[in-house]
């Protein structure tokens, strides 16, 4: 199938093209009648997509599948995570956060003490991490 957003536009700039996106999914959905499905605001057209943008990436996926095994402290994490460092870790921690599939739990104690677990939305999605896992398997060396 072949589609053609009706508003054509020539400048190049990042708010134009976010526009014209925008513009183009909007008619996707009320044209055709595509489903959609949304996330922390944003809409996606494919489930896939959506899930991808939950788990995937380079890093966000092996913190995800580290914490399979329960409840992990930070520095836990970044020892299991070889080649991370503290920035992305954090970073991908509040992604996960953000998404609800990591749960954040924060002790009052000196020193800090943080634990991360996962959410039952997040522990749903441990079939789909260990059907990769399953196959990943069977290139092992």
């Amino acid at each position: 199938m072949t589609f053609t957003c009706p508003e054509q536009y020539t400048t190049q700039n990042e708010s134009t093209i976010r526009l014209v996106s925008t513009k183009c999914s909007l008619y996707l959905y009320q044209k055709l009648k595509m489903k959609r499905y949304k996330l922390d605001g944003t809409f996606y057209y494919c489930p896939v997509d959506l899930t991808l943008s939950v788990i995937g990436g380079r890093w966000k996926s092996l913190v995800f599948w580290n914490l399979r095994e329960g409840t992990k402290r930070f520095g836990e994490m970044k020892k299991m995570l070889v080649g991370i460092n503290d920035k992305m870790l954090t970073q991908v921690l509040r992604e996960l956060e953000a998404s609800g599939v990591v749960n954040r739990k924060v002790y009052e104690v000196i020193p800090p003490k943080v634990e991360y677990t996962l959410t039952e939305e997040g522990k749903s999605l441990l079939p789909v991490m260990e059907l990769m896992s399953h196959w990943g398997q069977k290139f092992e060396v």
